[in-house]
């Protein structure tokens, strides 16, 4: 055990980073799997960040279309506040060097995603907005002498005395090793989502869902699980992770099409290809289960401009051996972003004491059944700064030296067949279209992995399936991201967010298993 006056942030993604920087010069250490910059789905981010940058803009509209595609669960306040802020996050990454696309006038170069009515998304590069974000980020975090950074550490567990966070395991995140209690004043979770607890999805490989699991496991309160965005435009070649076509193409006016060369979105929904993420999602999965190959047309709207203005995709396309030049993009729905995690409160505090959740491990209600476009990146600069504030307020100002990680040796390490089977189980029955049918039974299988799991990373990961399939379950009705073939309608009465617990998720598994 190490005891630290350092604030410890657990994550090295953008939420992580720009808290860290907030809280200058109070002492930080940075738990970071990767390397800075390139395991976190932050980096991976290509549309931008959604603000009301234009004059003929409003935070007000921003946060209209952001309560409009949350299917009518978000909070109203947390929308009004992070829309608000949204201009004021712009400036300050601008001012730290983010290289933002610009117009001959000095204006931002902003473009229109779905379910937005204007164009709002501020980028870089067309699609490298994640990317070029962090790199600024990393330049500002290793100038800066109170951020410590500790690559290649995981973090596996939380201490909790008193209802309190009082520390955090760690251990080697590439070699098998033992563990490493770090107790600290305060702990900040920015580890990012669920989506790689998918077999088909476009996060990280490391991303699976384990700092929401561990706080869960901790005794955190969770709120609205079930709510996982599939995007409809993951590049179909085969990688795992799937690369991403951004929603930027779409708004660009590039068509969804299927092998008969129909646009199938037109009959779906009035915007068409600029329809909500869960529509068109749907749409895409559906026509990928009749077998009639969903695939993107660019070919029109950008022709050969794709490969200089979204270099990211012409990327994924040549590894692929796609031409979009000359030919449409073969598309699937993949899990893309959790807009459930760790309940929050306006002030970033989670249910237990001296922990803060800030980017797509929190829950703040923002994005309620369906996050709108480019408001995942916006939701984490907003409450980084919030949490920053909140920790400051929290922690007297002390010097600390820096900590030396004497992790022991040990063998603890996952087993990765049973990851497998476990991303299998919850596309099969977790993903775009739900049953009850399958819902149980990916709870039985995620019942049988977590009874044989030894180490903590894979209980982290069944702990946040549990959450997900148990809420998905309990949720009988159909509304933004949650989808169930059984009860295809929203429900009125259920227009209200989900607060479960681990306890409370792992009841509705055990009576779901429990039934012949």
């Amino acid at each position: 055990m190490i005891e630290t006056p350092r604030i410890v942030i657990v994550g090295a993604g953008l939420g992580a980073l720009y808290t860290a920087l907030k809280l200058a010069p109070r002492p930080v250490l940075v738990i970071s799997p990767e390397v800075l910059g390139e395991g976190a789905s932050s980096a991976w981010a290509q549309g931008g960040v959604a603000a009301a940058m234009a004059a003929s803009d409003s935070p007000a509209a921003h946060a209209r279309d952001t309560e409009t595609a949350g299917a009518g669960i978000v909070d109203p306040t947390i929308a009004r506040l992070v829309t608000g802020e949204a201009p004021r996050r712009i400036l300050d990454l601008t001012a730290l060097g983010t290289p933002f696309d610009r117009s001959p006038e000095g204006g931002y170069v902003m473009s229109r995603e779905a379910a937005h009515s204007t164009a709002r998304v501020v980028r870089v590069k067309g699609d490298q907005a994640g990317h070029e974000i962090m790199q600024t980020l990393i330049a500002a975090v290793r100038g800066t002498a109170s951020i410590q950074i500790a690559e290649g550490v995981l973090a596996t567990s939380l201490e909790v005395t008193d209802g309190a966070v009082t520390g955090v395991w760690v251990k080697k995140a590439h070699t098998p090793s033992g563990k490493l209690l770090l107790r600290a004043p305060a702990v900040l979770l920015a580890g990012g989502g669920s989506g790689g607890l998918f077999a088909v999805t476009t996060n990280p490989p490391r991303i699976r869902g384990q700092v929401i699991g561990m706080a869960a496991r901790a005794g955190a309160r969770i709120a609205d699980p079930e709510f996982v965005q599939f995007h409809p435009t993951a590049i179909a070649s085969g990688e795992d992770p799937a690369p991403l076509a951004t929603e930027a193409l779409r708004g660009e006016g590039a068509v969804l099409v299927n092998s008969r060369g129909e646009r199938f979105m037109l009959p779906v929904h009035k915007d068409a290809e600029l329809a909500p993420r869960d529509i068109v999602a749907r749409a895409v999965y559906l026509e990928r289960q009749a077998g009639r190959a969903p695939a993107l047309d660019t070919r029109a709207c950008l022709g050969a401009e794709i490969m200089t203005r979204f270099p990211a995709v012409a990327q994924a396309c040549k590894r692929a051996g796609i031409d979009p030049v000359s030919q449409p993009i073969p598309v699937a729905a993949a899990a893309h972003y959790h807009m459930g995690g760790i309940d929050v409160t306006e002030d970033g505090r989670a249910s237990l004491g001296h922990l803060w959740v800030c980017g797509e491990a929190s829950s703040t209600g923002l994005h309620g059944a369906n996050r709108l476009a480019s408001n995942g990146l916006l939701e984490a600069l907003v409450f980084a700064r919030i949490c920053a504030e909140g920790i400051a307020s929290a922690v007297p100002m002390a010097s600390a030296p820096e900590v030396d990680l004497e992790i022991p040796e040990g063998n603890e390490v996952t087993d990765e067949a049973a990851v497998t089977r476990l991303r299998a189980a919850m596309t099969d029955g977790v993903g775009v279209v739900r049953t009850a049918a399958g819902l149980k039974a990916a709870l039985r299988t995620i019942a049988e992995i977590e009874a044989a799991a030894s180490g903590d990373s894979l209980r982290n990961m069944t702990a946040t399936a549990t959450l997900i399939a148990a809420a998905a379950l309990a949720r009988e009705e159909s509304r933004g991201g949650h989808f169930r073939a059984d009860f295809p309608q929203a429900d009125p009465a259920r227009a209200r967010r989900t607060r479960i617990t681990l306890d409370e998720a792992r009841a509705i598994r055990a009576c779901a298993t429990e039934e012949p």
